[in-house]
């Protein structure tokens, strides 16, 4: 691995650049306390080395004794520490220079810097947490969403880790069942694999299913979802991206054409954390600079997961909306059907069930982006779009990573190919089982690969 020593000690900056009221340096290893008791001098005198989950008010100063900065000492003596190490973290003005100098002291006196991710990746080899909760920790950190903060919550909290503990055991318990078998061909043992086994087995891949079925709502909730909002030109388009966004990032004019370029942002929708592309109307125009917006709003249509396709709900369907449906259409990604406008609509002789013909809507909505109206109903449909039935149950076991759909994928069908022939010799319904418990192993970090660990651990921030 990347840190192949986990006996040295490390230190780090954990609080982002910048000014700020506090600032941390952390530090964990065997050598925490015995490098921050020469740099630190306690207000009070007492021996930071006497306790555990202790706070010290004092100084922090440098080889000539010059002071570095006043700080606070938070003392954390292992197993009972993030990393399950002696770890001390230095509280101290949060500026550049004063966190700094306290960081360079901390290596002059023998620490190493820590890589991305190492404390964490300490906290997962010392068993202070498996390999799904120590994932959650960056989600917790990354979460853009009150939904995506509630779900790595769950998962930090072992929510996915208790599920995959509990299938472990059911294939442990069968695996020991046949390998006896292996082991003891002699003995008048019973049938491997009798009624109640394949009960046991069939409810383990009914939940490997459910895990399954939760991916992908999992990974859009921690990834996100590109949307482009398409139409033709005036038909609101930009007057919607600023009412999902709640600021006017666009600049809307009643002259078509006035949206030249691809805009972006990230909003929340329905909980999930949304990449927005606000595009230029999609038109024939012998204008070169407007030419070239409409091919960028047909290049962000074909990159989009979904498109919301936007029309002017107060006149009937054009030709221009029918010719432009029909050309997403055939791109086959999902589409959103919103009638904007409808502030300006005769309600009493307004269709509202009337359609495009022969184009598939996911969903349709009628909404007004001036008034607001419809707004909420739309947001909170797309959440549902998005997530499906996993829309109001991200404290559920989840899995959020293509590795670990990956792993899951390769342990149910194991748990398949056992159920559709139990009758097989003991030699080959054991290789099953292994081949299940390692898939599993791979999610928990029992059996994960160096390789994938780096990649996964590199992804951290350093600090964390």
């Amino acid at each position: 691995m990347r840190y192949a020593s986990t006996n040295d000690t490390i230190a780090a900056i954990s609080t982002p650049p910048g000014e700020g009221g506090i600032g941390i340096v952390r530090l964990s290893g065997s050598g925490a306390m015995e490098i921050a008791a020469g740099m630190f001098a306690s207000s009070k005198g007492r021996d930071i080395c006497s306790g555990s989950q202790r706070v010290f008010h004092g100084h922090v100063h440098d080889a000539a004794g010059a002071s570095i900065d006043e700080v606070l000492l938070h003392v954390m003596r292992g197993p009972h520490s993030y990393t399950a190490e002696d770890v001390v973290e230095f509280n101290a003005h949060g500026g550049t220079a004063p966190l700094n100098a306290i960081l360079e002291e901390t290596l002059r006196r023998g620490a190493r810097l820590a890589g991305p991710g190492e404390f964490t990746l300490r906290a997962f080899l010392n068993g202070r947490m498996d390999l799904t909760r120590a994932e959650a920790v960056i989600d917790l950190v990354r979460a853009k969403t009150r939904t995506a903060l509630a779900a790595a919550n769950a998962t930090a909290d072992g929510i996915l880790s208790k599920a995959l503990h509990e299938l472990r055991e059911t294939l442990a318990d069968a695996l020991a069942r046949v390998e006896a078998a292996v082991d003891f061909p002699e003995e008048d043992l019973p049938e491997l694999v009798d009624a109640a086994l394949v009960t046991r087995l069939e409810e383990a891949r009914g939940r490997m299913a459910a895990l399954l079925d939760s991916a992908d709502a999992g990974m859009r909730i921690r990834e996100g979802i590109a949307l482009a909002i398409v139409g033709r030109p005036n038909v609101g388009k930009s007057s919607l991206f600023n009412a999902l966004l709640r600021d006017a990032r666009a600049i809307v004019s009643a002259e078509p054409g006035t949206t030249r370029d691809r805009i972006e942002e990230t909003a929340s929708l329905g909980g999930v954390p949304v990449r927005l592309m606000d595009t230029a109307g999609m038109r024939d125009t012998p204008d070169a600079v407007e030419s070239q917006g409409v091919s960028l709003a047909r290049g962000a249509a074909r990159r989009a997961q979904y498109i919301l396709f936007v029309v002017d709900a107060s006149v009937s369907e054009t030709e221009e909306d029918r010719r432009l449906a029909a050309e997403l259409a055939a791109l086959e990604t999902p589409i959103v059907l919103v009638r904007n406008k409808i502030d300006l609509v005769n309600r009493e002789s307004h269709a509202s069930s009337r359609a495009l013909p022969g184009i598939a809507f996911a969903m349709a909505c009628e909404v007004s982006a001036v008034t607001g109206e419809g707004l909420a109903a739309l947001e909170t449909r797309l959440g549902e779009l998005f997530l499906g039935s996993a829309h109001l149950e991200t404290t559920s076991p989840m899995l959020s990573r293509i590795h670990q759909q990956d792993s899951m994928r390769r342990a149910e069908g194991c748990l398949g190919r056992l159920l559709s022939d139990t009758s097989a010799s003991p030699e080959l319904l054991a290789l099953e089982l292994r081949e299940a418990l390692q898939a599993l192993g791979e999610i928990t970090g029992e059996t994960t690969s160096e390789e994938l660990l780096d990649r996964i651990f590199s992804s951290f921030c350093i600090g964390k």
